[in-house]
C-alpha cells in the first residue's frame, strides 16, 4: 500500500467520522423540505380570501389630517393609503419606520390594537370558524415569531396546532405558524446548522462543516480512483503470470 493511499484512508476516515452525522441530516433535512409543500408549511391553505375594497375619495381625509391625528413631533416618513379589514386606512410610518394605523374616513386612530380587535383580525384572516384556544401577548418575539416588536397571538384549535401573529402596532397579520411549519422549521435548523436565530446560512459552523464534508467526498474519489488503479495493475499482472 502507497503512503498516498494510506493517507488517504485516514483523511477519509476521520473525516467521515466528524462530519457523517451532519451529512445524514443534510440529506434528511432536503428529503423533509422537498416532501411537505411549502404552501403548507406556510399556512396558505388556511388563508381567508380578500374581498376587493371599493374606495370613494371624496369620503377620504387628507394624508396630512391622518398624520395630524397621530401629533408626531418628529415628522413622518410616508404615509400609505391601503385597505385594512374591510375598510380604508392611512399607514403612517415614523422616521424610524415605526407605523400606525387612521381610518381613513374618519381620522380615529386605530392602533394599538386591542385584545378583541387581534381576535377580529385573526379570524378574518383565517378561512372558516375555528374554535379559539388561546389569546396571549409578547412584548419581546418568540422563537416562534422572530419579528421585531410585539405581538398578539392567537392559536386556534384545528388540528393543525395554527397560530397567527398580529401586530398591535400596525394591526397586521405578521406570521403564521403551524405543526408542520414547526416540524418544517426543526429540520431547516439542523441543515442550516444555526441553533439559535435559525436564519443565518451564513454562519462559520456552517461553512467548516461545508469544507469537512467537500473534502470527505474528495478524498473518497481519490480513494476510489487508487483502489482501482491497484485492481487494475493486480488484473494485468495476474494475465502476465
Amino acid at each position: 500500500m502507497t503512503a498516498l493511499l494510506r493517507w488517504t484512508i485516514r483523511i477519509h476516515k476521520w473525516l467521515a467520522l466528524i462530519v457523517g452525522i451532519q451529512i445524514v441530516l443534510w440529506i434528511a433535512g432536503g428529503v423533509v423540505m422537498s416532501v411537505i409543500p411549502i404552501e403548507q408549511v406556510r399556512g396558505e391553505h388556511n388563508i381567508a380570501e380578500r374581498e376587493e375594497l371599493l374606495i370613494d375619495p371624496g369620503e377620504l381625509i387628507s394624508p396630512a389630517d391622518a398624520a395630524r391625528a397621530l401629533e408626531l413631533d418628529a415628522g413622518v416618513a410616508e404615509i400609505r393609503l391601503q385597505a385594512w379589514q374591510g375598510q380604508p386606512v392611512y399607514n403612517v410610518y415614523r422616521p424610524d419606520w415605526s407605523s400606525s394605523l387612521v381610518d381613513a374616513r374618519t381620522g380615529e386612530v386605530i392602533t394599538p390594537i386591542s385584545r378583541e380587535r387581534a381576535i377580529e383580525i385573526a379570524l378574518a384572516d383565517y378561512a372558516g370558524t375555528p374554535e379559539i384556544a388561546a389569546v396571549e401577548f409578547f412584548e419581546e418575539p418568540t422563537w416562534e415569531y422572530r419579528r421585531p416588536g410585539s405581538a398578539w397571538r392567537i392559536s386556534f384549535a384545528d388540528g393543525e396546532g395554527t397560530r397567527i401573529y398580529v401586530s398591535p402596532d400596525t394591526g397586521l397579520v405578521m406570521a403564521r405558524r403551524n405543526d408542520d411549519w414547526r416540524f418544517f422549521d426543526f429540520f431547516w435548523m439542523l441543515h442550516i446548522m444555526d441553533y439559535q436565530e435559525r436564519e443565518n446560512f451564513n454562519n462559520p459552523l456552517l461553512i467548516t462543516a461545508s469544507m469537512f464534508a467537500l473534502f470527505t467526498v474528495l478524498a473518497g474519489l481519490l480513494l476510489l480512483v487508487l483502489r482501482l488503479q491497484r485492481l487494475v495493475r493486480m488484473e494485468l499482472a495476474k494475465r502476465r503470470s
